[in-house]
């Protein structure tokens, strides 16, 4: 068990506060104490500050820190907006999102952090923005840990979602020889690849247990029916539904019945293999994002019944506990559910920056002895 405590965490663009979760949650919660959450996001806060306590605070990060002081941290982690990096925004030049790693940064270095976590797309580390964010770090006595791309599914969440997480260190506070090797060692893998490690969790893991939805929206229920609700599809809709056979996607649909399948869908005959496709029971989801509750957008029908998954169904694919609480209306709720890091996959990255934190603790108790002469 780890004798450090408390250590003092800012979370910026924090969204819900699904990277949060892994620093504060489980036993992690003895020892990272949120101080600071920034987001713009008004809903996404007040789901912060229902889970983490009223320290989340709604605003532009480039305006409150022009005009507040910011708090003294131990870590800051977050994930600047990531749509100038990302391949479906790929034409966006200049897109004025890029620049909000310098305000990330500006804090990092105001707060006196000795570690920062910052999480994003795959293609963030392969940008010109990332250069510059190296060269910041460095500039401000950082080392990066080789920056990876991780697949959440490799840390026991039942999803597919690869991430970009670059870890910096402060050097002047740690033996550099003597750090832990980064990334952690995946704890699941995929069950193609060999038997070093337990295979991945899958969907079946994680929704097999809930009954039929029930209303088409939130529920004055406890969790997790409270979220498990469905749509109102139209006839249309539902016989699409039911063309698509168990794994199937939009070219069994097309295969099975070209009568109710969209015009675009049949003149483009390639790509887009996970639209309007069933979830398979006994793999990982794909990446849920934002509107996952509509099958055209992805693989987001259920793996059997013949409807796209609830809002609690995409909550527990990506390992958000039942006990999590959301705020806002179904449309912002599924907004902060897409948008998040995976909780049990930040639970990894966090139990990682605790034993970093060992290691500079005791690196500090080194250079004490050495500057005393000490020999305790």
């Amino acid at each position: 068990m780890s004798k450090i405590s408390q250590l003092k965490v800012i979370d910026l663009f924090c969204g819900a506060g699904g990277l949060s979760s892994g620093f504060m949650m489980g036993d992690n919660g003895a020892h990272f104490k949120s101080v600071l959450a920034l987001d713009n996001d008004k809903a996404a806060i007040s789901t912060y500050n229902a889970n983490f306590g009223a320290h989340g605070v709604v605003a532009n990060i480039e305006e409150w820190i022009a005009s507040n002081p910011i708090p003294e941290a131990d870590i800051v982690i977050g994930g600047p907006p990531c749509q100038g990096f990302s391949l479906l925004n790929k034409n966006r030049e200049g897109d004025y999102r890029r620049a909000l790693w310098e305000p990330y940064m500006d804090i990092i270095d105001m707060s006196k952090a000795s570690v920062f976590v910052m999480e994003n797309v795959p293609g963030l580390l392969t940008s010109d923005e990332f250069k510059d964010i190296r060269d910041r770090a460095e500039s401000m006595g950082f080392l990066l840990l080789n920056p990876s791309v991780l697949n959440t599914a490799d840390y026991g969440v039942p999803q597919t979602r690869k991430r970009a997480i670059a870890i910096g260190i402060k050097k002047e506070k740690f033996s550099i020889d003597s750090i832990p090797p980064f990334p952690p060692m995946p704890s699941h893998q995929n069950p193609d690849k060999g038997d070093n490690f337990p295979k991945w969790l899958t969907v079946r893991d994680f929704i097999d247990d809930l009954p039929e939805p029930m209303g088409t929206d939130i529920r004055d229920e406890e969790p997790p029916l409270d979220l498990h609700f469905g749509r109102n599809p139209t006839k249309l809709s539902q016989e699409r539904y039911r063309a698509v056979p168990v794994g199937g996607n939009r070219f069994d649909l097309q295969k099975n019945r070209l009568d109710l399948t969209p015009a675009c869908w049949i003149k483009k005959t390639s790509g887009g293999t996970d639209l309007f496709g069933r979830l398979w029971w006994g793999r990982p989801s794909v990446t849920i994002r934002t509107e996952f509750f509509k099958p055209e957008k992805g693989r987001y029908l259920h793996p059997e019944e013949h409807r796209p998954i609830t809002h609690r169904e995409a909550a527990r694919l990506m390992s958000f506990p039942d006990t999590f609480k959301f705020m806002g209306t179904k449309t912002e709720i599924a907004r902060q559910i897409g948008n998040a890091v995976p909780p049990i996959f930040a639970q990894k990255i966090a139990s990682y920056v605790l034993n970093l934190m060992e290691y500079m603790s005791e690196n500090g108790k080194k250079i004490k002895k050495i500057r005393t002469g000490s020999t305790a």
